[in-house]
């Protein structure tokens, strides 16, 4: 059982079953899927700024995109948004509510990222490369 995202400290609250994300027939998934929820007041915006869209599940409270497997790796993704593996969700009946124009389900987690951060007012942060020294 699955537990719906609390966004105001990211503990869950209500029990629920579990759904994993369809991807229509045709799209390629070579890379495995994960999804990233974001609360429905922020989806609009999101999908509106995004230059490039995937798969985008919607239901009355959450909006979910696609992205490919292991998009959390040296990511933390902000507070309200949820980082679900295996595109395994809390069972709300969500539905397709944007199909990508090519062939691929994903939408490119970096600008998504960048926009969540955006609209959370979170700074986005990951791990810098080691600077070396040519001393």
């Amino acid at each position: 059982m699955h537990r719906s995202p609390d966004p105001r400290d990211g503990t869950r609250t209500h029990d629920l079953g579990a759904t994993r994300l369809a991807v229509p027939v045709g799209l390629h998934t070579g890379l495995g899927c994960d999804a990233v929820g974001v609360p429905a007041r922020f989806g609009f915006k999101i999908l509106s700024r995004l230059p490039a869209k995937g798969c985008v599940y919607a239901d009355s409270d959450w909006w979910w995109w696609l992205v490919p497997a292991g998009s959390d790796q040296d990511l933390t993704w902000p507070l309200p948004a949820c980082y679900a593996p295996g595109a395994e969700i809390p069972d709300r009946r969500p539905r397709l509510i944007h199909h990508p124009d090519g062939t691929s389900p994903y939408t490119p987690p970096i600008p998504l990222y960048l926009l969540v951060c955006q609209l959370t007012g979170i700074a986005p942060s990951w791990p810098a490369p080691p600077v070396r020294s040519a001393l």
